[in-house]
């Protein structure tokens, strides 16, 4: 099986460019999640709603053009899927900030979600929800691995964990997705199990998934990584491979 995530910033948007035709068309994901899809299936294409290979799910924010996510299953590939949109304490609920996917797979049931994190740059108690967020999602995540089901979860986490993760670490110290506390809330997840499948396959490689627009820093790759996918530590040997798009 072949899981994806993609922050798309807009879905319409890349559907009109013909970027998700051509990501799907291409890579061929068995499960997609997406981030950032700014909208609401009534005001969605007949691709993105009903679309011929795929089941499509999303969870749209209730304020018109801002956050949201989703995820598509390509038709056939799991059984008994129930799509779940939020968890206990979370504090923003209306953000549409989360995607789960329970379902059964070769016998056995399993709970994929596709995150996006607050950034919490707004405002302190944008910054305080955003711990809030992290704190009760581990919450969650812990608790359907205690009832016995392989969790995945992927997305835009808005925290780059260590310096390897970050071009310019010392100058970002004080920056909002690389705060001390924020970090120590990913070492946190790592400590009780959750494997960060990207390091944990490849400890020392440099590598970013996003970069600051109207600083051109992609082409100087000036980037964060905050992006990821995590699983259960112990079924890490069931992972083939992962890669940035």
């Amino acid at each position: 099986m072949k899981i994806a995530s993609w922050n798309v910033n807009g879905i319409r948007a890349v559907e009109k460019k013909e970027e998700l035709q051509k990501f799907l068309a291409t890579t061929d994901p068995d499960i997609l999640f997406l981030q950032e899809i700014k909208g609401t299936p009534a005001k969605f294409s007949n691709y993105l709603t009903q679309n011929d290979d795929y089941e499509t799910f999303y969870n749209s924010a209730e304020k018109p053009g801002y956050a949201g996510t989703g995820a598509w299953i390509r038709k056939g590939c799991v059984e008994n899927i129930e799509f779940k949109t939020d968890f206990e304490g979370d504090p923003f609920a209306d953000e549409g900030r989360v995607s789960q996917i329970d379902c059964d797979l070769n016998g056995k049931a399993f709970s994929l979600l596709g995150v996006y994190f607050p950034n919490g740059g707004k405002s302190q108690e944008a910054f305080d929800g955003k711990l809030v967020f992290y704190d009760h999602f581990l919450q969650h995540i812990n608790q359907l691995r205690q009832e016995g089901r392989e969790v995945i979860w992927t997305g835009d986490i808005n925290c780059a964990h260590e310096e390897i993760d970050i071009a310019r670490p010392k100058e970002n110290q004080n920056s909002i997705g690389f705060l001390p506390v924020e970090r120590a809330w990913l070492s946190r997840c790592i400590e009780q199990g959750w494997a960060d499948v990207f390091r944990t396959n490849n400890p020392e490689t440099v590598m970013y998934s996003w970069w600051h627009l109207i600083s051109r820093a992609r082409a100087r790759n000036v980037g964060w990584r905050i992006d990821y996918f995590f699983c259960d530590e112990a079924f890490m040997p069931q992972v083939k491979n992962i890669e940035y798009l």
